[in-house]
Order: C-alpha cells, then structure tokens, then sequence
C-alpha cells in the first residue's frame, strides 16, 4: 500500500501528533512492508508557524524507511494575520473561522498540488486546527484519492477549535478517527455521520515501559528513596504545570521529602517555570527538577521512577503520556476537562 501521511510536524520535532505519526509510519513500514511518504513542514515547533524560530532544512530526506519532504511556510505579517484573525473573533464577524486558520498557518505553497499528484492510495492528515488538514482534503479530492482525518481535537481551547471549517471538512473525508468516545460524540453533534467516525485510542509500546529501570533515574537525579511525583509534556502555557508547582506546598506540607520533576522539550513557558522554581524557598527549589529537551529513550526510566504521575493540562485530545505511565504501572491523576475522563476512569485507573 502507498501511504500518504499530512502533518504539521515530523521527527525531530516534538509533539503528540508527531509522535503518533513517526510511529505509525514506521510501523507500516516495518511490519507490513507499505510504502509511506510524509509531507511535513521545516518546523520544529509550531510557533513557527506565525512568529519564525527554530527550522529544519526543506527538502527529502528518508528516516527509519519513512520518506519525509519538508516544506517552507510562510510566515511573515502575523501581526497583520493576527489583528485581522483577533477583531474577527471578538466581533464574530462572518468567515473568522478563516482568519484564524490563516494566522495559525501553515502556509505552504504548493501542498495541495504535491498531495494530488503523489500517486497514494490513500492519505492520512493529522491534526487540526491548522492548516495542513485543508491542503490534504483539498489535494486528495482534486486527484480523488480517499482521506482519512484524525484531528486530535481540544475542545476546551475555542479559539483553536470553535471552527465550523472543520466539521465541514470532516464531513467531506472519507473517515475519521478519533480517540475516544468523548471527541466521537463531540462530532455527530456537529453533523458528522457516527458510521464515518471510529474510536482508535493512541497505544503505547507497554514492554518498553514495563522494563524500565526507575532506579536509574532516582540515583542520575538524587532522588534516593524520597516520594517522586513526575510530570510530562512539552512545556507550554497549555500544559499548565504553574498550577502543579503551585500546589506543591500543600504537598510539602504533608510530605516535606517530596520531589517533583517536569520533563519534557523546552517551549515557550519554558522561561517562566524556571522564574517560577527560582522564585522557590532555597530547601523547596532542590526538591524540583525541571528536564528540557528529554530524550525519548530517556522518558520510560524517568516515569518508572516517579511514584505518581500528574498532568494539570484540560487540553488533551487524549494524553498518550497517561498510558506510558499506566504501562509502568503508575498512578494518574488529569484534569477533569474535556476528553481525559473518558480516558482515566475515576477511581478505577486514576483521579481526576
């Protein structure tokens, strides 16, 4: 099979949906012997999009396999982009869908053309709101190849998700995957038809995890034999771990010898976190660890090592990071908000 994957971002870049991607990609590759072809972005991080940074070079390179062709995007005037996209949104005038998808971007040109002439079987596009998706269903409609969407969908975020531009395009694909029941009702409420709409949660290799060693981790970083609690994500604002740090003193007065670590790539809350530990009592500020920029061989011992997993975020579309610390046998606690309480079952598998 000739498979045609559509994402904003891909190996190095850091994120759910590129993790999902590479993994999936290389999957197909390996065990079932399809070709897969992804086109991506230069991005290494999504701000890229609309305020430059960090970029990988353009052009085709092949990973594990996988052939992977990077496009430049546009990503000039997003100040204009993002007054037009901000006064449309707050006076909810007509078409301001669009402008937001503008201002988040991508913006690529010659995407749509690439996906209808790639010759695929079928094509994959992951995730919304921006604007890869629309270039995929554009170019795969033109060449009438069949789509698949998975939009990992933020319902607590509106400005991100309160689109109709994308449940119309939903209702265009072929189908769509969501991962839970939760974001499948989300969808038929706004129209998509349940038949075209399956539940596939995002898995985890559990042996990976299941194996690893959280000594290691606990002697690399002191720790020792002290309560750990842990937590993952890349670092931005929506990852809300200010409020995590916030409740430790009331962690700390009950449990004075109590780590917390907060792991994961560096990103644009990355500066305040570390204001936020400085900020700490000199005895408190050495029993926080902030990791940036983590390995992801490095992720498993560092989960075996915590004895409770906690993530404050209300934007997950599902948190893969629950099930990677469910495959080391761990506790969760996530935040009631969204599409997690259809993941974590309350009492049963973690709090909310």
């Amino acid at each position: 099979m000739n498979l045609l994957q559509v994402v904003h971002g891909y190996y190095p870049s850091v994120g759910g949906s590129q993790w999902v991607a590479q993994n999936l990609a290389e999957r197909l590759v390996s065990h079932y012997g399809d070709r897969v072809t992804v086109f991506t972005t230069v991005a290494y991080d999504m701000e890229y999009f609309w305020r430059g940074g960090r970029a990988l070079p353009a052009g085709t390179e092949r990973i594990n396999g996988v052939t992977v062709r990077r496009f430049p995007v546009f990503n000039r005037l997003s100040w204009l982009r993002m007054l037009l996209a901000g006064v449309a949104y707050r006076l909810h005038l007509p078409y301001n869908d669009w402008l937001r998808t503008l201002y988040n971007g991508p913006l690529i040109r010659g995407m749509t053309q690439a996906v209808a002439q790639s010759g695929a079987d079928l094509v994959f596009a992951h995730a919304f709101p921006l604007m890869h998706m629309y270039y995929a269903l554009a170019g795969a409609r033109r060449a009438g190849i069949p789509i698949v969407l998975l939009g990992a969908l933020h319902t607590a975020d509106p400005w991100g998700y309160e689109r109709k531009m994308i449940y119309r395009a939903i209702r265009q694909a072929d189908a769509y995957i969501a991962y839970t029941p939760f974001e499948r009702d989300y969808l038929v409420k706004r129209g998509v038809q349940p038949e075209r709409v399956a539940v596939v949660g995002a898995g985890v290799d559990a042996a990976v995890f299941a194996r690893a060693d959280g000594d290691q981790a606990r002697r690399r970083y002191g720790w020792r034999d002290a309560p750990v609690i842990g937590t993952l994500g890349k670092q931005n604002a929506r990852k809300r771990f200010d409020v995590l740090l916030a409740a430790m003193p009331d962690v700390w007065a009950a449990h004075p010898d109590a780590h917390l670590f907060i792991a994961g790539a560096s990103g644009t809350a990355t500066p305040q976190r570390q204001a936020q530990i400085a900020a700490l009592p000199p005895d408190r500020r050495s029993h926080v660890t902030l990791i940036t920029d983590l390995a992801e061989a490095d992720k498993p011992p560092l989960l075996a090592a915590c004895d409770l997993f906690a993530l404050p975020s209300g934007h997950e579309s599902f948190g893969i990071v629950f099930a990677e610390a469910w495959a080391c046998g761990r506790p969760v606690i996530g935040a009631r908000a969204g599409a997690i309480p259809s993941v974590i079952h309350e009492g049963r598998d973690g709090l909310l």
